[in-house]
C-alpha cells in the first residue's frame, strides 16, 4: 500500500534515491490545476515536472531525483510568476492600455497617405505645351509675313502678351506634372518640391527660347521674345511648387481655358461692336471698344471661376475614392483657384513690362498712333486681368457655396451634441 502523508501519496520504492519525495501532480489532475491558479505558465511547469518524474522512473535514478527537484522549483517559480502577472494585469490602468494601443495605431501609416495627387496633370501639361507651340507658331507666321521691318516690330509687340501668357501657363503645367510624377520622392518637403518645380519650368523655358532662336528671324525682337518666354516659364514652374497641388492644378486648368476663350472671343468682336453702337465717329468707336472689352473680361472671369470649381470638385471625388478619410478643401482654396487666372495674367503683365520693355518702347517709337495703341493695350490688359481675378474668385465661391447644405445639417466640422448628454 502506498503511504499517504497529509494528503500526498508516496509511491517511491523504499531504498530508492527518490523514496522520500512526494509524487508530482499529473498534468490533468484537478488538484494540480487549482494549485497552479489555472495559468498557462504553471501548467507548463507541471508538465515539465511530470516529464522529469517519468524520466526518473525509466532512466537513471540519480538523474530522476535531480530532475524531480528541479521540476519542483520550476513549478513554484512559475506559479509565483503567473500569479504576479495576473495581479499586474488585473490592476493595470485601462487608460494607459488605451493610450499604448492608440500610439501603436498612430505609428502605422494610414492607407492613402502622402501628397495629394493632381488629376489630369499629364493632360494639362500636354494641352499647355500645345497651346504654347500654337502661340509661337502664329507669332512667327505673323512676323515672317510682314513686308517691312517696321511692321515686324509692331506685330512682335502685339503678339508678345499672348506668347508670355502661354509660356507662363505651360511652365506651371509641366512643372506640376513633373512634381506629381515624382510623388512620394518629393513628399511634403516644400524646399525640394519648389526646386523640382522650378527646374521643370527652366526646362520649358530653355526649350521655348531655343525654338524661338532657331525658327524666328535673327533680329532684336527675337532675343526679347525668347528671353521673356524663358523667364515666364521659369516663374510658372515656381508657382507650381506650392504645397496645395490640387489648387495649383485648378489655377492652371482655369488659366488655360481663359486663354483659349479670349482667342475664341475675338471672332465675336465685330458683331459686338455693332451691338454696342459703333459708328463713324471716333467717340462711338471708343465707347463700343470699352464695352466689348468689359464683356470679354466678364465672360472670361465666369469661365475661369467655373473651370476652377469644376476641377476642384473633380479632384475632391478622386481624393475620396483614393482615401475616404481625406479632408475636404475649404473655401479659401476655391477663392484662390478662381482668382488664380487673373493673378497669372497680372504676373504676365509684369514680365511683359519688365522683360519686354525694349520691344514695347521700340514699337511705341514708330509713330504717335503706335504709342497711343501700346499705352491703350497695356491699360486694357491690366483691366482685363483685374476683372478676371475678381469675377473668377466670386464665381468659384458662389459655385462652392451652392454645394453646401443647410446650416442645420450635421457635417464633419460640427458633429452636434453626443447622444445621452444634456445641453
Amino acid at each position: 500500500m502506498p503511504a499517504r502523508l497529509e494528503g500526498e501519496t508516496m509511491t517511491k520504492q523504499p531504498g530508492g534515491s527518490a523514496a522520500a519525495e512526494f509524487d508530482q501532480p499529473v498534468a490533468g489532475d484537478p488538484t494540480a490545476a487549482a494549485d497552479s491558479g489555472t495559468t498557462g505558465s504553471a501548467t507548463a511547469a507541471v508538465q515539465q515536472a511530470t516529464g522529469a518524474d517519468r524520466a526518473g522512473a525509466t532512466g537513471d535514478p540519480t538523474a530522476a531525483a535531480d530532475s524531480g527537484t528541479t521540476g519542483t522549483g520550476s513549478k513554484t517559480a512559475a506559479v509565483q510568476q503567473a500569479t504576479g502577472a495576473d495581479r499586474a494585469s488585473a490592476t493595470a490602468d485601462p487608460d494607459a492600455v488605451d493610450a499604448e494601443r492608440d500610439a501603436s495605431t498612430d505609428d502605422e501609416p494610414a492607407a492613402g497617405s502622402g501628397p495629394a495627387p493632381v488629376p489630369g496633370a499629364a493632360l494639362l501639361a500636354l494641352l499647355a505645351l500645345g497651346w504654347l507651340a500654337a502661340m509661337l507658331w502664329s507669332t512667327r507666321e505673323a512676323i515672317n509675313s510682314a513686308a517691312a521691318g517696321v511692321t515686324a516690330i509692331s506685330l512682335s509687340a502685339f503678339a508678345l502678351p499672348g506668347v508670355i501668357s502661354a509660356a507662363l501657363v505651360a511652365g506651371a503645367a509641366f512643372a506640376l506634372s513633373g512634381v506629381d510624377l515624382l510623388g512620394h520622392r518629393v513628399g511634403e518637403r516644400a524646399t525640394l518640391r519648389f526646386l523640382a518645380a522650378t527646374g521643370a519650368g527652366l526646362l520649358i523655358g530653355l526649350a521655348a527660347a531655343f525654338a524661338i532662336n532657331l525658327t524666328y528671324a535673327d533680329n532684336a525682337t527675337t532675343n526679347v521674345i525668347a528671353g521673356t518666354s524663358a523667364a515666364a516659364a521659369i516663374i510658372g514652374g515656381a508657382v507650381a511648387g506650392a504645397r496645395s497641388a490640387p489648387t495649383v492644378g485648378a489655377v492652371v486648368a482655369a488659366a488655360l481655358g481663359t486663354l483659349v476663350f479670349v482667342v475664341a472671343f475675338s471672332r465675336a468682336r465685330d458683331p459686338l461692336f455693332d451691338l454696342f453702337g459703333a459708328g463713324d465717329t471716333q467717340e462711338s468707336l471708343v465707347n463700343a471698344a470699352k464695352w466689348v472689352s468689359r464683356t470679354e473680361s466678364l465672360l472670361a472671369g465666369v469661365v475661369a471661376g467655373l473651370l476652377a470649381f469644376g476641377y476642384l470638385a473633380w479632384a475632391r471625388r478622386r481624393a475620396i475614392r483614393r482615401n475616404p478619410d481625406a479632408p475636404a478643401l475649404r473655401w479659401p482654396a476655391y477663392l484662390v483657384a478662381g482668382a488664380g487666372p487673373g493673378l497669372l495674367l497680372l504676373v504676365a503683365e509684369v514680365i511683359i513690362r519688365v522683360g519686354g520693355r525694349s520691344l514695347l518702347d521700340l514699337a511705341a517709337a514708330l509713330s504717335e498712333a503706335d504709342a497711343v495703341a501700346q499705352t491703350s493695350l497695356g491699360t486694357s490688359r491690366v483691366d482685363n486681368a483685374i476683372w478676371v481675378l475678381f469675377v473668377g474668385a466670386l464665381t468659384a465661391l458662389i459655385a462652392f457655396g451652392r454645394t453646401l447644405g443647410p446650416a442645420g445639417d450635421d457635417d464633419d466640422d460640427d458633429p452636434g451634441p453626443v447622444a445621452g448628454t444634456e445641453r
